[in-house]
């Protein structure tokens, strides 16, 4: 239609072009398209029309301008939308929309092109030159925001980058690590396919295959596309492709029952009409433009006349493809002629389905986005009047300055673009869904709006039916989830998405689902047996409750007690000669140095305090030196006694009881010498065993210097040895009853305990350090009480007739020989 300016149209309204064989001899004959006629990209044309007719009879937007049109079909083919572009740019050939007869006085400001992103690309390089702008309805490819190749273009569709974007959302949404791509070998499905690749590593999801395939690809091809399908693991199967090719690739898909699939579509196919047939893929979903409404458009597009049907080719076309007949009579086909009297409102096609116009929306907005552009170059506002002059001469260079201002409302649909010639970007979440009479439906479930902040972006406000007409999310992964307590290990040659579980190691866990790593716990604290928390460590020590700990502090309490009645014997026979005869004072202060000996134990059970740590092995140091130096006093008495019978030996007067006295306070004080220098310099003091056990604290003394507890043990060590020497020379001594014997057994025992108490010291672990050391003072003890008073106990209780002076200083001639 001619017009003061015309707008420029390419759709694909076929979607072959015609093989042509050049022979390079003879001229090439015209192109030409073939194949049918697309319904979906006829009802675009149509619009377009429509929004145009709509723009000439308003008095708002360019009154007294009437706009023309010329719509060229590319047939989704290069080479004719090159050709095309030629046309537009040289508004010298005849469209082949309307009638042959059509003006061209009006020159083209601006194009509406094209439906495929390849060629609009095409047709984008050629009338940029032009300085033509193009504003697309479905171009998506990404890289056409890039200003510095297409200066000129500008699109009412979002990019495939947004796109790119929410599908990858989507993914990780759902928690489909683990997928499936195909893509359009073009520059829809490269581009698209490389930005969502992209988007989706940034997600962490991992792709097990990405095929790409072509409509005019032999079908060997196809086939080998959908057998990786078939044979994949993945699940869910993303497809970034056109309408055309998917429908080639289900349909191969078709032919031989496949695993089931969960689809995920790009715009271009996810909302097409024609796709729901394909049932086996109900319960796709993917991103569609946000459906709109245009008052008027359904009547205009069902208003055909016959007379309109046959004044155009392409009309005449899809009219004969819908009823099946022939407006004319032709040899060329068998088709009966139309009885005229078909009504186009009693066919379902996509040209009559306006239940959900999404990109007829965008080619609507695109063609109104050039009117205001040409508006704003043409028109002045004055006096709240507009005046338009027709007759300015207007370059299409005006137009493109102006069209990247353009900001209005049009239905309620905002129309503007950015820096790069896109719009907002903002989609609705469709789902495949069977309806009650058991097609198959796309139903709005959500939306997603890339304008709001992160995280905010998706809102889904319906139930999904996924493949199957399952309403439990598919699972599509690699590897199982590695549940808290353990970590991942990659596959060696897999994608990360693959991997082993491992259990964390001794002392780490891990509260995440997946987690890389395993972390470990505090030093004090321990994992439970599932090693996804970290627990206190149970605290030990030798304590008063368990059975060691009452069997060691029965027997202490019961030495202590037995060391109590050997005194009272003793002190009721004090008077008695074997009391008198081995230095009942001595006997006395020994049996109170043993009660303190047995009683020590008891500060080594319980938890270890600051003064209980202190207290423990100075009072066993102290206490177990007064032991000896007593039993060494004794000794010493037995060997001057003897020597003192001898005649004219007087050394009794140099070790009577003064002298024994000052002989056990002297090697006393050494010892309470050495433990106060030990607790002043490096005491003993409680302290947390972390080392000898992984999994649980033992709570135990320090011995804050090794070398004062080691000079406590030695000292004492040294008197036992010093006094085992003398009992061993006193041994045979002939007095009848000669209580060296009973030393020397006393000594032996106790040299033998604390020999074997220091490689069992060193090497108990824990509490059985303390056991071994309690063990080793009651062993001791225990020596010294039963070698000493017990044979004297049973003189006196049992044998009284053996305690008499006389009998104690008879001396046997063998002993005496001896």
């Amino acid at each position: 239609m001619d017009g003061d300016y015309v707008i420029g149209g390419v759709f694909s309204i076929h979607d072959y072009m015609q093989t042509v064989k050049h022979n390079y001899t003879t001229m090439p004959e015209p192109l030409r398209c073939t194949g049918s006629i697309i319904s979906r990209e006829l009802r675009f044309a149509r619009a377009m029309i429509f929004a145009i007719e709509e723009i000439n009879n308003s008095t708002e937007l360019l009154p007294g301008i009437k706009l023309g049109y010329q719509i060229y079909d590319s047939c989704a083919s290069v080479p004719v939308a090159v050709h095309v572009a030629f046309q537009v740019s040289s508004s010298l050939d005849t469209v082949f929309y309307t009638s042959d007869n059509c003006s061209q006085s009006g020159m083209v400001m601006g194009v509406v092109a094209e439906s495929g992103s390849t060629p609009s690309i095409s047709i984008s390089r050629i009338i940029g030159s032009f300085n033509i702008p193009q504003v697309s309805h479905f171009a998506t490819c990404a890289c056409l925001s890039d200003k510095q190749q297409y200066p000129t273009f500008f699109r009412t569709i979002p990019s495939d980058q947004f796109q790119a974007d929410a599908l990858a959302k989507l993914v990780k949404h759902f928690g489909w690590t683990w997928i499936g791509a195909v893509r359009s070998d073009s520059d829809y499905g490269n581009n698209g396919m490389a930005s969502f690749l992209d988007a989706a590593h940034k997600e962490g999801i991992c792709v097990e295959y990405s095929e790409s395939f072509y409509r005019t690809h032999p079908r060997s091809r196809i086939q080998r596309v959908a057998d990786v399908i078939r044979r994949s693991t993945a699940m869910v199967v993303v497809a970034f492709t056109a309408t055309g090719d998917m429908r080639i690739l289900l349909e191969e898909l078709s032919l031989k029952p496949s695993p089931p699939r969960q689809w995920i579509g790009s715009e271009a196919w996810v909302t097409n009409p024609d796709m729901l047939r394909f049932s086996f893929c109900a319960g796709a979903i993917g991103f569609a433009i946000e459906k709109s409404v245009i008052p008027g458009l359904r009547d205009f597009l069902l208003d055909l006349s016959p007379s309109t049907v046959a004044a155009s080719p392409v009309l005449t076309e899809f009219w004969e493809d819908a009823f099946n007949c022939r407006l004319k009579k032709s040899a060329a086909t068998d088709k009966s002629v139309c009885a005229g009297n078909e009504d186009i409102q009693t066919i379902q096609s996509p040209y009559t389905d306006t239940s959900q116009l999404r990109i007829t929306n965008m080619v609507y907005k695109a063609v109104y986005a050039i009117a205001h552009a040409i508006h704003n170059a043409v028109c002045q506002e004055t006096n709240l009047t507009t005046w338009c002059d027709k007759f300015t001469k207007t370059e299409p260079k005006e137009v493109l300055m102006q069209l990247k201002k353009v900001n209005f409302s049009q239905n309620g649909y905002d129309v503007s673009f950015d820096a790069n010639g896109d719009p907002v970007a903002k989609y609705e979440l469709v789902n495949w869904q069977k309806s009650e009479s058991g097609s198959i439906e796309s139903v709005t479930v959500g939306h997603y709006d890339a304008s709001l902040p992160a995280g905010q972006e998706f809102s889904i406000n319906r139930k999904l039916t996924w493949v199957e007409g399952g309403t439990q999310v598919p699972v599509s992964v690699c590897t199982d989830s590695c549940p808290p307590g353990t970590r991942k290990v990659l596959q060696k040659g897999k994608p990360i998405c693959c991997y082993d579980c491992v259990p964390c190691p001794e002392g780490e866990i891990s509260t995440a689902t997946d987690s890389p790593d395993c972390f470990p716990c505090p030093k004090e604290f321990w994992p439970n047996a599932e090693r996804d928390t970290c627990l206190p460590k149970p605290v030990e020590f030798l304590s008063f409750s368990e059975v060691l700990g009452i069997i060691l502090a029965a027997f202490s309490v019961g030495g202590a007690c037995l060391t109590v009645i050997t005194a009272a014997v003793f002190y009721n026979h004090r008077t008695s000669p074997i009391v008198r005869a081995n230095n009942s004072e001595l006997s006395f202060l020994l049996l109170f140095s043993l009660t303190l000996c047995f009683l020590c134990p008891l500060t080594f059970i319980g938890p270890p305090s600051e003064w209980s740590c202190m207290l423990r092995h100075t009072a066993f140091g102290i206490t177990f030196v007064l032991c000896m130096s007593c039993v060494l006093g004794k000794t010493i008495v037995v060997l001057m006694a003897f020597k003192a019978t001898l005649p004219g030996s007087n050394v009794m007067k140099w070790f009577g009881p003064p002298q024994q006295r000052m002989t056990v306070v002297f090697f006393t004080f050494i010892q309470v010498l050495i433990c106060t220098i030990w607790l002043v310099l490096s005491p003993p003091f409680p302290m947390k065993n972390l080392t000898t056990y992984k999994e649980r604290i033992i709570l135990e003394c320090a011995l804050g210097s090794a070398i004062g507890f080691w000079a406590v043990l030695g000292y004492i060590g040294l008197l036992a040895v010093f006094c085992f020497v003398l009992a061993v020379l006193a041994r045979k001594l002939p007095d009848n009853f000669n209580e060296a014997k009973l030393i020397t057994f006393s000594m032996l025992i106790f040299c033998a305990v604390w020999i074997t108490f220091i490689p069992a010291y060193v090497s108990s672990p824990g509490k059985f350090t303390v056991a071994v050391e309690i063990f080793a003072i009651l062993a001791s003890s225990f020596g010294l009480i039963l070698c000493i008073f017990a044979p004297k106990c049973f003189i006196i209780l049992f044998k009284p007739e053996k305690n008499t002076k006389k009998h104690l200083m008879n001396k046997t001639q063998s002993t005496f020989e001896g």
